[in-house]
């Protein structure tokens, strides 16, 4: 069966530092600002197993533009966000980021060769270390502002850090991501690719992907309005796009109340908090108690 857990959400915004005021608003831990070496620089929020990276372009003389064949990570998310801010990138765990290249190949996806980089990461005493990454991309032309990827670590023992893993809201897992897509069952060859054919479900209104680690929902365009009322109406691209992510947390109460002191607007839905998209540059958050 295949491996490939939810490893990461790449959250596209145009101001790095004012992104991270607000995720900490919302009480998140996030890691030191960090620059790529190709003109995008992040900040994480890890979680157990997952992480949130908020990413803005920092350097923009340093990007590359995609050449044939070949797929550019910097400048990807630079057009993303010369359209919108919002959930650029859907990434999954890798043991092995050539292997993943090689199958996705096979199931008739569309692949990029596997792209490694390094960059430098400061830790919770302040050390500067290096970390490395290998990547294997997949796009589809039927949803240009979604790219999906697997996410190899070559130095994980400098990348995960407990210190950065407790958040004020108690968060602590990507429970679901939500995309939504007019057509849900029209992507069941992409993500039977990805993941399995085991591990999707096509129902008349939904599809449902069980990952190793946290799920991925695609719904209609009701279906997302009724589930995130808040976000009715908020059309940002009439194509299948990634829409919204559901954090677990150990208590809601908790988590209520990081959202009361951050003034931030919020709702419950049934067992779900809520923050709308147009209040967290651009995806919908959740918290629930799995």
């Amino acid at each position: 069966m295949i491996d490939r857990g939810i490893d990461h959400l790449v959250l596209c915004a145009r101001d790095l530092a004012k992104a991270r005021e607000r995720y900490q608003s919302l009480g998140f831990t996030m890691t030191p600002r960090a620059e790529h070496p190709f003109g995008t620089g992040n900040s994480l929020v890890q979680l157990q197993g997952s992480f949130l990276e908020i990413l803005s372009v920092t350097r923009p003389e340093l990007i590359t533009a995609a050449a044939a064949g070949h797929f550019s990570f910097a400048d990807y998310n630079r057009a993303f966000l010369e359209k919108r801010e919002g959930f650029s990138m859907l990434v999954f765990e890798s043991k092995d980021a050539g292997r993943d290249q090689a199958e996705f190949g096979n199931a008739g996806l569309r692949t990029y060769p596997t792209f490694d980089f390094q960059r430098k990461a400061k830790q919770p005493s302040g050390e500067e270390v290096t970390v490395g990454f290998s990547l294997a991309f997949v796009t589809d032309p039927r949803m240009p502002d979604a790219v999906f990827f697997t996410c190899q670590q070559h130095a994980p023992q400098y990348f995960w850090k407990p210190d950065y893993q407790k958040h004020a809201n108690s968060s602590r897992t990507v429970e679901e991501v939500v995309m939504v897509a007019a057509d849900p069952r029209a992507l069941v060859d992409l993500f039977s690719g990805l993941q399995g054919h085991d591990r999707v479900a096509a129902q008349a209104d939904r599809l449902t992907v069980q990952t190793s680690r946290g799920k991925i929902t695609v719904l209609t365009p009701a279906g997302f309005s009724a589930r995130f009322p808040s976000d009715a109406g908020a059309k940002e691209t009439d194509e299948p796009h990634l829409a919204a992510y559901v954090l677990g947390v150990e208590s809601l109460d908790t988590a209520g109340r990081c959202l009361e002191a951050s003034g931030l607007p919020h709702r419950r839905e049934g067992r779900m908090l809520q923050v709308a998209s147009q209040d967290l540059f651009g995806t919908a958050l959740g918290f629930v108690e799995p």
